[in-house]
Order: structure tokens, then C-alpha cells, then sequence
């Protein structure tokens, strides 16, 4: 097995946070198992990348918005530079831990998906059945090396096999954030009712395809961005709202938009609003379209701090707010590959079709990587997928 390989990375050697963008493509030093050396290694597994989903959190690492505290403190504790970013995949086993291949039975040829989380499986939440929130959980690709690489190494654990039969390869690249969206639209039962959902990126146009399957009686989308509404449409959302675009530091809600969300549902507001955008109005908006005694689902990620408007209408109109973050393990995966590889609804080929564009455009060779040609590419299209394949 080759010593080095191709990966795309953050190099803070070269790249200051505050003064660049984008990622690098460099040769570095290809991921090994040696129990001999590291016992831990018993539990690794070490995978041939074939297929990575370029996210939203590796756009904000692109464009330097966000993680630059876990990129730096994880590599100070590893005593490196260089961080490999990704960590949406599909990829085959090319060698397997003693531990892993007894315990998991995994074997050199499966193909799998990871869960992105690697959680402890020990800590109070991972003991009480909330191990998407452990204390003490990484990142892959942030907190430690990721998939945008020819070879990944990673914990038995947190790998989920996939059935190339029935969901193809670019597809299930993107099993981590498709459920991401199917957490957030199993937060409440949407059987029956209206929902709203604020922020048509790639999560929020798979929460349109996932809150149809789950039952919503009517799904409304809500994206300033004329291409990611039309997308929303094209996928089943039963009307889409276009408001304008708002500054980025503007909290106060659209009165016009709510104005257009209680005109659709009879002046009542709707049974869910979902905020999938992270802005702080788009909060505001969510809590403003909803009805007495509906709920708020909060995926959006914001640092820092947020207003509330009105905050006493929450209290006064019982509105339920819930906070949404990865999946629950495996609780979540269980529900995403019924979704993908049932075809009634076929949500598997709208994926594909709509969301990828039948991979004109979105699929990117990793071979031929140009950071000039991929930032167009990934400020085109909601979802951009890295093949690794020749």
C-alpha cells in the first residue's frame, strides 16, 4: 500500500485563517493499521474513498466562517499543521482491525457510509441513549482527519454498511446529511399537519422530501435563492414563498412574509416551522409564522448570540422550541435507508435527479480539483459530490 497519498486539506502552515479560503490539495502521509504499534488499531478500519459530499460545514470551513477553534485546538493536541477535511462518504474496506472484523464483522470489501460523530459510548448522554450529544464526541474532519482523501481510517463503530444495489454510490455519500434532515422532521409527528421550512439548502430541500414521506399534510418552502425555491417545487413542496434577501445581522422578522405563511393556512400559522438556515431573523420568522401551541425545530447552526422578538409570545402561545443537532444513533440510519432504498416514495432518484442534477455539475473528479472551478460549483449547486473513482 502506497506511503503517501491525495488529500484536501486546511494547512495553517501556509493558509492564515483570517487572510485565505479554500482547501488545498496535497500529498501527505496515507493512513496505516499496525496493532503491533498502536493497539488501538484493532478497532480501525481503513477505507478506499470513493464518493464525498462537500457539506455545509466544510463550505464554512472554505470560506473560514466557522470550526477554526476545533480545527486548531485538535491538531495542537496532535501535533500537526495539516487537517484533512470531509466527512460525508462512501467507500470500500481495504483492511480491518481484529477487534473490528470480530466485533463488527467487517471484512476487506464491504462498502459502507460513517456516522460523522465518533462518540464514546461511555459519557452520561451515550449511557442514557443520547449519544448524538456526547460529551465527549469528534468530529471527523474537524476535531480529526477526514474522507476527502484516497484513504480514510476510522472506528468500526461508526461505520454503516450500504447496499450498492439499492442506493447508488453518489446517494449514499449523503446518508449523513439526509439525516440530519430526517432527525429534524422526527423531532415532532408531522403526520397531518402544516409545515414550514425556513432555509432551502441542501438540508432544508431534504426535509421537504422527508417531511412528504413522513405524512405532512402541506409543506411550504421558504428560500430567497430563485434556484434552491424552484428545486423545493420540483421536489414536492406545495407552495414556496421567495422573500428577499436580508442582512446577515438583521434579527427582526419579515412581518410580510408572515403575513403570506397565515394567508396560505387560513390566517391560523402552521403546525411546524423548521429554521434550517441559521439566521437570526429566520428564527424570529419561524417563531412568527407558527401557531399557538405549534412547534419551532431548530437545525440552523448561529454562533454567538441571538435577540428573540417578543419573547413573551413564546410563553403566552405555548410554543414548543427543539434544538437539533446530527442524528441519533442508529435510530436515525435505521429511518434514512428505509427512506432511500423504499421507492414509494422514490425519494432515492429525486436525490439524484433534482438535488444532484443527475450529477451534472455536482460531480466533481478529485483528480482534476481546481479550488477556483469547485467554489462556482459549490455556490451553484445545493449539493456537490467529490469522485474519487477513476
Amino acid at each position: 500500500m502506497a506511503k503517501t497519498m491525495q488529500a484536501l486539506v486546511y494547512d495553517r502552515r501556509v493558509d492564515v485563517w483570517e487572510s485565505s479560503r479554500g482547501l488545498r490539495r496535497e500529498e501527505v502521509e496515507a493512513p496505516t493499521l499496525d496493532e503491533s504499534r498502536d493497539h488501538r488499531d484493532a478497532e480501525m478500519v481503513l477505507l478506499e474513498t470513493r464518493f464525498a459530499g462537500f457539506c455545509g460545514s466544510d463550505r464554512g470551513i472554505w470560506f473560514r466562517r466557522a470550526f477554526k477553534d476545533m480545527i486548531y485546538d485538535s491538531l495542537d493536541r496532535e501535533k500537526k499543521d495539516v487537517r484533512i477535511i470531509g466527512h460525508e462518504l462512501f467507500g470500500r474496506v481495504v483492511a480491518v482491525g481484529s477487534r473490528a472484523a470480530r466485533d463488527f464483522g467487517l471484512q476487506p470489501g464491504d462498502v459502507t457510509t460513517t456516522e460523522s460523530h465518533i462518540i464514546c459510548w461511555t459519557c452520561h448522554q451515550c449511557r442514557h441513549g443520547d449519544n448524538h450529544v456526547c460529551v465527549d464526541n469528534k468530529i471527523i474532519g474537524i476535531s480529526q482527519d477526514g474522507c476527502f482523501a484516497d484513504l480514510v481510517k476510522l472506528p468500526a463503530s461508526v461505520l454503516w454498511r450500504v447496499d450498492p444495489r439499492k442506493i447508488r454510490p453518489e446517494v449514499a455519500a449523503l446518508q449523513e446529511p439526509f439525516g440530519n434532515a430526517v432527525h429534524a422532521c422526527t423531532k415532532v409527528n408531522l403526520r397531518g399537519k402544516t409545515v414550514a421550512i425556513i432555509g432551502c439548502g441542501t438540508i432544508g430541500l431534504f426535509a421537504v422530501l422527508v417531511a412528504r414521506a413522513l405524512g405532512a399534510h402541506k409543506v411550504i418552502g421558504i428560500e430567497p435563492v430563485a434556484r434552491h425555491a424552484e428545486i423545493a417545487r420540483e421536489l414536492g413542496a406545495d407552495a414556496v414563498i421567495v422573500p428577499k434577501l436580508t442582512d446577515v445581522d438583521q434579527f427582526e422578522h419579515d412581518p410580510g412574509l408572515a403575513r403570506e405563511v397565515r394567508g396560505i393556512t387560513g390566517g391560523v400559522g402552521v403546525d411546524v416551522a423548521m429554521e434550517m438556515s441559521g439566521t437570526n431573523a429566520s428564527l424570529n420568522n419561524a417563531i412568527a409564522i407558527v401557531r399557538r401551541g405549534g412547534d419551532v425545530i431548530l437545525f440552523g447552526l448561529k454562533s454567538g448570540d441571538a435577540v428573540i422578538e417578543d419573547f413573551d409570545r413564546v410563553i403566552i402561545d405555548g410554543i414548543s422550541l427543539h434544538s437539533v443537532v446530527g442524528r441519533r444513533i442508529w435510530e436515525t440510519w435505521h429511518i434514512t435507508k428505509n427512506l432511500l432504498e423504499s421507492r414509494d416514495p422514490n425519494i432515492h432518484d429525486l436525490v439524484y435527479d433534482v438535488i444532484l442534477n443527475r450529477g451534472q455539475g455536482t460531480i466533481c473528479p478529485f483528480r482534476s480539483f481546481d479550488a477556483a472551478s469547485f467554489e462556482k460549483q459549490i455556490q451553484t449547486y445545493p449539493k456537490v459530490v467529490l469522485k474519487f473513482e477513476e
